[in-house]
């Protein structure tokens, strides 16, 4: 069972902004709470209910697939392949790289395309969507109230409403907002101590936020502004999922924007951008520093994609820094046994 100290762990260990750190290094650590919805407020309950949930293959049509298969603690969140292939209902191949969960409760917006606006709300595409779990909801409430070891841990953490989506979705968010970035190097160097981390990556974080600009996306503690950036990997005219937040609603401003994700962990969660087309974070800089795979024929390439005319020896160091981002993983025991 998770214990009663897991919230005030999320709180206290969420406090990198220590008496050491100045003020210029603030906007770059942890914020003190991490963000929860009034009407799903983080309990242990909650939390316990949400990892099984969570892990639970029998959530899918045909009980191979969890929300872990594609967001596996053990590879950085993520599955580590270009798209779903091989990981999907009955090996069903997903348009997208999947995206991590990791620090997920601090962003506006869920999906690569943005189109939920909360972890609850996010938490239940994946489960019908027909190349992840499969699974319409109206078979998966009855299927959950079948099994008797869960009434009991719906009814302690959600008392009086029962399983239903909404307390299937309230669960497993809950339990996504406990998965967390840890104190990685870099937290270490901003809290104060100038050894944490190498000459280069010092380097590379100047560079960072001056000459490679690349804080006009990827700011503040998360390493990413929520935004939504067309970075021109795809030149002409793009069709299906390449189009992005614009199949969400047809804003010229939003075609073939995707968001921006977050660099915490960053050596966990390759490959790398929505399309998995990246193996590496040396080439995936490359490209963002050169303003994108294409420079021509690459309709509404956001703004802020322009060479940077970085030499390969800022590159490197700029990569050093990113890797300072990485911290241990974080301490959660995956479930073996679950409700019967």
């Amino acid at each position: 069972m998770i214990k009663k100290s897991l919230l005030a762990t999320l709180v206290v260990s969420a406090l990198f902004t220590g008496a050491t750190a100045n003020d210029d290094m603030k906007k770059w650590l942890r914020p003190t709470e991490v963000p929860q919805p009034t009407n799903n407020k983080l309990t242990p309950a909650r939390i316990e209910l949400g990892k099984l949930l969570y892990f639970d293959k029998r959530l899918s049509k045909n009980d191979t697939v969890s929300c872990a298969t594609c967001h596996s603690p053990a590879r950085g969140w993520t599955d580590e392949v270009p798209t779903s292939k091989a990981v999907g209902f009955e090996g069903r191949v997903g348009p997208r790289n999947s995206p991590v969960v990791l620090n997920s409760a601090y962003q506006r917006h869920q999906f690569w395309d943005g189109r939920a606006k909360s972890l609850e709300q996010q938490a239940l595409g994946p489960i019908e969507a027909d190349v992840e779990m499969n699974m319409p909801l109206k078979e998966l409430v009855p299927k959950l109230q079948k099994i008797k070891g869960y009434k009991p841990l719906f009814d302690k953490a959600y008392p009086g409403e029962g399983i239903n989506k909404e307390t299937i979705a309230k669960a497993i968010a809950s339990f996504e907002r406990t998965v967390v970035s840890t104190e990685s190097p870099f937290d270490k160097y901003a809290k104060g101590d100038k050894k944490a981390i190498s000459k280069d990556a010092k380097e590379g974080f100047s560079l960072f936020k001056g000459k490679a600009h690349c804080v006009d996306c990827h700011d503040g503690f998360n390493f990413t502004d929520g935004s939504f950036q067309n970075i021109g990997l795809h030149d002409g005219n793009l069709t299906g999922k390449e189009l992005g937040r614009y199949n969400v609603k047809k804003r010229a401003a939003w075609y073939g924007v995707f968001k921006t994700p977050t660099l915490r962990d960053v050596t966990k969660s390759y490959p790398y951008f929505h399309d998995g087309s990246v193996k590496t974070l040396k080439e995936a800089t490359v490209i963002c520093s050169h303003g994108g795979r294409f420079e021509h024929n690459v309709k509404n390439k956001s703004d802020v994609m322009v060479d940077r005319h970085l030499s390969e020896a800022e590159v490197d160091k700029i990569v050093e820094f990113m890797k300072s981002l990485t911290g241990p993983d974080l301490d959660i025991k995956v479930p073996t046994k679950f409700p019967q």
